[in-house]
């Protein structure tokens, strides 16, 4: 009886161990499949319309980011020192005509004031009378200067330094 019983589980196992065995080829071979068809899909990522390589389509993009990256580094040291150079220039100019005297006619004196974007520069102011005309300058820095201003004078600079900064 031990004899059949042990006979009968032999039997038993080598049944499950050969139905395990089937199960892994047919798993196996489906695998197979999905990675044939894998396979194929990606070669033909690979092989655009055009036929060009995928991997030398991104490399000759690459090399192109890299060139136009190099351009704009160039470009923006370029556009930086011309915007320091136009922030030193004379970009702020502000005009008043007064008349500085009450028996004269019309506004021939005036105050012209020519700035920089730091507000630096200088005002010429022109005094105008009957006998002569006085032309008189003076430094501004940063929209301020050292000698007393004219209401005239603070109106001029006011109107320079109103124009668009960069």
């Amino acid at each position: 009886m031990l004899q059949t019983d042990l006979s009968s589980l032999m039997l038993f196992v080598s049944g499950a161990a050969i139905l395990l065995a089937m199960i892994a080829i047919i798993i196996n071979i489906l695998l197979r499949s999905k990675m044939r068809k894998f396979q194929d899909a990606y070669i033909s990522l690979q092989k655009m319309v055009s036929g060009n390589d995928l991997e030398q389509l991104l490399q000759a993009n690459l090399n192109e980011v890299r060139k136009i990256s190099e351009l704009t580094s160039k470009h923006e040291k370029r556009l930086g020192a011309a915007e320091d150079k136009l922030r030193q220039g004379v970009d702020g100019i502000g005009v008043v005509r007064f008349n500085s005297f009450e028996n004269m006619g019309s506004d021939l004196s005036f105050s012209v004031a020519l700035l920089n974007q730091e507000g630096t520069g200088l005002i010429l102011t022109g005094i105008h009378s009957r006998e002569e005309c006085r032309i008189y300058a003076k430094a501004i820095e940063q929209g301020q200067t050292k000698a007393k201003m004219m209401d005239e004078e603070k109106e001029a600079v006011q109107l320079a330094m109103e124009t668009i900064k960069i």
